[in-house]
């Protein structure tokens, strides 16, 4: 009873009132300000788990990029042509095995090899009927039945074909201008020397063709050449082969000019560009110049063209110097470079498959169910390029605004309201945030059946040359990189348009000694193709 008399009185008292609740305010002050520094820390370390995710996550992502080009297809569709070189040592070594198992089973049992079993894949394909065929006809020894000895009835042939090739082979063309003299007035009469694109020179158009059509088109360097050659008997030194690369090149650049002067007057076009490795004389190393392509629609009605354009830079100025005056609609990807086309005039086209590339990686870093359904929303848009491939302009516009732009504005929904649902800074934002952003270049195709989807047809006719980088490694200098540029802008359109680039070039090189300017449009490599 006392003590809580006590604590009455105490409570009572203004002076420990006072104190207690500023004691309790004071408790409540510290909790508030822990609470705070609390809540602090642990929006900072939300911030820097994001960060740390975020890092992750593009790591993830760049390290399975690296590993699918060093290990894996380096192509989304996994064309063959592209695949690893070692899946062509392993099918060698596969059949060496089968060989050889089988001949080691025929000499153990002493007997026939037993019928190796068939093989698990489609029949061989025939060969080419445009080859020419050699007969070897393997008659018996005898006519006469070895059982009984009549005479044999033919009832059949059993045929079958093997393809062979023939390596290079190097003849000579003998030129003999007979001399004739007129006793009357002493005049010496001779047929006129032969035209030749490089005068003087001991190759024939066949020669120079193989070449070039080595150097540019299959990518061998001159030593190469100049070995191949050393095979077969003959010396080609490796400065006079470089001595008619430099004059071929020179004769060449007018259908080049001229190539490029055509492709200008399209109204649609591709462009991209692809670094090189340029000689530095002085220092002994190199710099990085581009290759930068230019092709024509694939649904224009003329014949395709393909220009490639050798800079020493990546800067913007290079394609708005190529384009010059032309203003229509130009296929590209995201580089800056070209903001200045489209500032000046020029319709952007964004590229579909890059877009799609950019979920591709995503998704095969680590399975990612957002980049899996874009994936599968862009695959729907491409199954209606893929029936509207062979239409033409208006149905093809047609079928894009009645099947393509339903899809193409329910992936916009789909891929805003996916958005604010991913968090900033990650993979799965930069995909999204790259469509996004292009949204308007991106769907323009739909709206015109004569525009692309995307800027596969340029990388296609670039990527040859890319793999050509392995073999040559670098340009030697700025004029050699232009001069490769014409020459392989001229090979790729003669296969383009479906000409064979060797047979065009040498009968190019046949005409184009006697060729005047204004007939030089009869020389391009779409001139003769069927």
């Amino acid at each position: 009873m006392a003590i809580a008399t006590a604590l009455a009185r105490l409570i009572d008292d203004p002076g420990v009132a006072a104190s207690v609740t500023d004691l309790v305010e004071k408790l409540l002050s510290e909790a508030h300000k822990e609470t705070e520094q609390q809540a602090r820390e642990v929006a900072r370390q939300a911030c820097a788990l994001h960060a740390a995710q975020s890092k992750i996550q593009a790591l993830t992502l760049e390290l399975a990029h690296l590993k699918r080009m060093r290990y894996g297809v380096k192509s989304e569709t996994l064309a063959p042509e592209l695949r690893d070189l070692f899946q062509e040592t392993l099918a060698a070594d596969v059949a060496a095995a089968e060989a050889e198992l089988a001949r080691r089973q025929a000499d153990a049992a002493a007997s026939p090899a037993p019928p190796r079993p068939p093989r698990e894949r489609a029949g061989r394909q025939p060969l080419p009927e445009h080859l020419p065929r050699i007969e070897h006809r393997h008659e018996p020894e005898s006519c006469t039945c070895g059982q009984c000895g009549r005479d044999l009835v033919l009832i059949g042939e059993d045929i079958s074909e093997q393809l062979d090739v023939e390596p290079a082979r190097f003849f000579v063309h003998r030129h003999i201008r007979p001399q004739y003299a007129c006793r009357a007035c002493a005049t010496v009469t001779a047929a006129p020397i032969p035209a030749a694109v490089i005068d003087g020179s001991l190759a024939a158009v066949g020669l120079l063709a193989w070449v070039v059509v080595g150097k540019y088109l299959d990518h061998l360097p001159l030593y190469r050449l100049e070995g191949i050659a050393a095979r077969a008997g003959v010396t080609l030194a490796r400065s006079t082969l470089a001595d008619w690369v430099g004059r071929l090149g020179v004769s060449l650049n007018p259908l080049a000019e001229r190539l490029a002067e055509l492709l200008r007057q399209r109204a649609v076009l591709h462009a991209d560009e692809t670094p090189v490795r340029q000689l530095d004389p002085g220092s002994g190393k190199t710099h990085r110049a581009y290759l930068w392509a230019y092709r024509s629609n694939v649904f224009d009605t003329g014949p395709p063209i393909v220009v490639f354009d050798y800079q020493t830079s990546r800067s913007g100025s290079h394609a708005r110097h190529f384009l010059d005056t032309w203003r229509g609609s130009l296929m590209v990807d995201d580089f800056s470079g070209y903001k200045g086309l489209f500032a000046d005039g020029v319709t952007e086209l964004a590229c579909m498959a890059h877009a799609r590339r950019k979920f591709f990686d995503l998704n095969e870093a680590q399975a990612n169910p957002i980049a899996q359904e874009a994936l599968v929303r862009i695959a729907a848009l491409y199954e209606i390029e893929r029936r509207g491939r062979d239409l033409s302009i208006a149905d093809r516009a047609l079928l894009r605004q009645r099947e393509a732009q339903p899809l193409l504005d329910a992936l916009h929904t789909w891929l805003t309201a996916t958005r604010l649902t991913v968090a900033h800074g990650g993979g799965t934002a930069k995909a999204l945030d790259y469509s996004l952003k292009r949204w308007p270049a991106l769907v323009r195709y739909a709206a015109d059946g004569a525009l692309p989807i995307d800027n596969n047809p340029v990388e296609n006719a670039i990527r040859p040359v890319c793999v050509g980088k392995k073999n040559w490694l670098f340009v030697g200098s700025e004029r050699a990189g232009k001069r490769a540029a014409a020459i392989q802008g001229l090979l790729a359109t003669a296969a383009l348009n479906g000409l064979d680039p060797a047979a065009w070039l040498r009968d190019t090189l046949e005409k184009l000694p006697t060729c005047r300017n204004s007939d030089i449009d009869s020389l391009l490599p779409f001139a003769r193709a069927s």
